[in-house]
């Protein structure tokens, strides 16, 4: 099993390769303008530092968001086409699932309670957010809205930027900050059975709404006076 996994939901581009019973090779870059000139050159950075080819690949390994448009897009795409490409099965996860996973065992407990909040940047002066176990099981979300309308979160302990972006709204910052690869890649390459792992998604992105830009509508009518 070779297994190459991304995310770009978030300014982070993150990058690794697992062979099914450690991650091999990674890479991270956080520039959040520049997700397609980074991605391309990460990927092949990443296989060449394996030794591997991409003949080697069994299936990739995608964060879907949510997050915003232009950035979630270019993973998406990018993966969807190398699966079509090889011949590869595309495996989705949310992206916020990704940062749940890897928080640190007991964090949440250790701040006194059984429950965290994922929170990412949505601009608009919003965030993602979805609410989990102390397990990192997903109970609500994944939403978007202002980090102040979410109920009891100034109460718990929040993963991911939005706690930093809106501190008054939430309860202590843990790590990490951003979706990684590393543990995006061990989603999908390890999988025991029973273990409360993050459901594999469709490589369909995660939008929550509409893009800023949207296509022009019809010319409008002039009515002659």
């Amino acid at each position: 099993m070779l297994v190459v996994g991304f995310d770009t939901a978030t300014p982070a581009v993150s990058v690794a390769l697992h062979d099914g019973e450690r991650v091999v090779s990674e890479a991270f870059a956080l520039d959040a303008r520049r997700h397609s000139e980074l991605l391309t050159p990460m990927i092949a950075k990443v296989m060449a530092d394996a030794g591997a080819a991409r003949g080697d690949l069994t299936a990739v390994a995608v964060g879907v968001g949510p997050g915003p448009y232009t950035g979630l897009r270019v993973g998406v795409v990018t993966a969807r086409v190398l699966g079509a490409v090889l011949g590869l099965p595309v495996y989705g996860v949310c992206s916020l699932d990704v940062i749940a996973v890897a928080v640190p065992p007991g964090a949440a407990p250790a701040t006194g309670g059984t429950e965290f909040l994922v929170a990412t940047d949505a601009r608009r002066r919003e965030v993602y957010w979805a609410r989990y176990g102390a397990s990192g099981r997903r109970l609500e979300g994944p939403a978007v809205g202002r980090a102040d309308s979410i109920p009891g979160a100034v109460l718990l302990p929040v993963a991911g930027v939005g706690g930093p972006l809106y501190p008054e709204a939430f309860g202590p910052v843990i790590a990490p900050m951003y979706p990684d690869a590393r543990t995006l890649c061990e989603i999908v390459a390890v999988r025991p059975p029973g273990a409360a792992r993050p459901a594999l998604l469709p490589a369909e992105p995660l939008y929550l709404r509409r893009p800023d830009a949207r296509e022009p509508g019809p010319p409008k009518r002039v009515t002659p006076r």
